[in-house]
């Protein structure tokens, strides 16, 4: 049986929304539950809401399209929708499931529906025949690969579009969002305290509601993250 998916329409003109949905709404498995005008109205409600699938245009003013798709969850799957081919190398260096060109005929989104639904069931199976636990990944710092242990991190710090690495003894500067990297991490071992701060929970030396201490280092818990950080932490 497949599986609802929950989607998003993000598209700065509403003609072009109202379009994609009419076509989604002849769909099987697929629940419409946003439309954004903008990519920042998208970025605040996939931050607090389940979503499995945006259709996504590039061209926006303030935050691109381009721009939200690196920044969002890696569960979360993009099909572009866009009236610029140029846009179209950025879209698959995104490793986007499609990239549509407006206007978008119903045949072609359906094509791409399915191709959604292809790529998520090779992934479920990917992940159910891997069994091997991974303790690390790899980050691009000083033009070359550098691997992390994950026991490694004190605490991540986040400057804008890079973010710094705090090892024991040495910090790793990498070009990429705080959300991407937090995406990577073991939940269990690491927590999100405030927009700019992913911490090593192991590594907590002392806490209270506003801010954690972490290798001798305060870092302030932000106010929309004390709720979820204090129910993590009281846990212990």
């Amino acid at each position: 049986m497949t599986k609802t998916i929950s989607c998003i329409v993000v598209d700065d003109e509403a003609i072009a929304r109202d379009i994609i949905t009419s076509h989604l709404l002849k769909i099987d498995n697929i629940e419409i539950v946003a439309q954004c005008k903008n990519a920042i109205e998208a970025s605040s409600y996939a931050s607090t809401h389940k979503v499995d699938l945006v259709f996504l245009d590039i061209n926006m003013p303030e935050l691109s399209g381009i721009a939200f798709a690196k920044s969002i969850h890696k569960d979360i799957k993009v099909i572009f929708t866009t009236a610029y081919r140029d846009y179209a190398v950025d879209g698959f260096d995104l490793q986007a499931v499609d990239y549509l060109l407006k206007p978008i005929a119903f045949e072609r989104l359906l094509k791409a529906v399915n191709r959604y639904f292809e790529v998520t069931s090779q992934l479920d199976n990917t992940k159910k025949e891997s069994n091997a636990p991974v303790d690390f990944i790899f980050v691009r710092s000083d033009r070359k690969m550098v691997k992390v242990d994950f026991d490694a991190i004190i605490y991540i710090e986040s400057y804008s579009d890079y973010i710094k690495i705090h090892l024991q003894n040495k910090i790793l500067v990498t070009r990429e969002t705080i959300t991407a990297i937090e995406a990577k991490l073991p939940k269990k071992q690491f927590l999100r305290i405030h927009r700019s701060y992913i911490i090593c929970i192991s590594k907590i030396e002392a806490f209270t509601n506003e801010y954690v201490t972490i290798n001798g280092i305060v870092l302030s818990v932000s106010r929309s993250y004390k709720k979820e950080v204090l129910k993590q932490l009281e846990k212990f």
